[in-house]
């Protein structure tokens, strides 16, 4: 007790950078102004399902869903790889996957748009072996690959993490009991990674739906989201009233889905198998 002292500077911390931040956007979200008063009310959250903001919401969940499920087709075979015995340079190779995130974000992006572009370096191979260019940027494509490239990681770490700790003598046992390769992946593998894959899911689809330079940069302005919106409601447009409500949603769905995910792992925790 004689050293909680120590921790005083960390809760002072959280208190004027987050909780009273949460406080002033659960203010704003909830209340309206009408002249010089201040009113409580739920029309910030009633404007959400009008039809044009519904539609920037189903967007950004539809690209998110999207991205995430690239993230885990393209990032689980890498963990997999990774995590088996026979791989010999797991480290140069987890190097190789964070080096480009020691890079900024925004650096990353601008990247890609000298590959996309209608003259990048794509096209130009494509018109040097005798194609027709290709229109990759400003659309679905080129940021459904925007934030697959930069949130991949965060879908391989987590299930390499888990799938190196899976005890091997669980498949050399259904190996010794006559189970195929396939069906020990199946039955002991894929169980016991489920862990990771969940949290290399919230982790992805987080920042996927709420993010907005990607989908400004590579979607050139013409798309949209959840992301956008919000940085449009407090920097252009100045409504802080609809902006929180918009915010307070996205964190409604952020914890929802990490509590769906903190159950399972609860739930699972000390079995996986079939």
């Amino acid at each position: 007790m004689k050293k909680t002292w120590a921790a005083w500077p960390y809760v002072f911390w959280m208190v004027i950078f987050t909780v009273i931040p949460l406080f002033l956007l659960l203010y704003f979200s909830f209340t309206v102004k009408d002249g010089s008063t201040v009113a409580f009310s739920f029309a910030n959250f009633q404007r959400l399902f009008e039809p044009v903001y519904f539609k920037v919401l189903f967007r950004s969940l539809v690209l998110a869903g999207i991205s995430t499920f690239f993230c885990l087709f393209l990032g689980y075979p890498v963990a997999f790889i990774l995590a088996g015995r026979s791989f010999r340079r797991k480290n140069t190779m987890i190097l190789l996957l964070v080096l480009p995130m020691w890079m900024n974000f925004l650096l990353r992006t601008y990247a890609w748009l000298t590959l996309l572009e209608r003259k990048g370096l794509i096209n130009t191979v494509l018109v040097h072996l005798g194609l027709q260019p290709l229109n990759l940027l400003y659309n679905d494509f080129a940021v459904t690959l925007g934030m697959v490239y930069n949130f991949i990681p965060f879908m391989i770490l987590p299930i390499y993490s888990v799938m190196s700790k899976i005890d091997r003598s669980l498949v050399e046992a259904a190996e010794d009991l006559g189970a195929n390769p396939l069906a020990v992946f199946w039955r002991v593998t894929f169980p016991l990674s489920l862990p990771g894959v969940l949290s290399g899911i919230t982790m992805v689809f987080m920042p996927a739906v709420t993010t907005f330079v990607i989908s400004r940069l590579l979607g050139g302005g013409q798309y949209t989201l959840i992301g956008n919106l919000i940085e449009q409601q407090f920097l252009t447009v100045g409504d802080w009233n609809f902006g929180s409500a918009i915010s307070v949603l996205m964190m409604l769905i952020i914890l929802v889905s990490m509590a769906f995910t903190s159950r399972y792992e609860k739930e699972q925790e000390g079995s996986g198998l079939w």
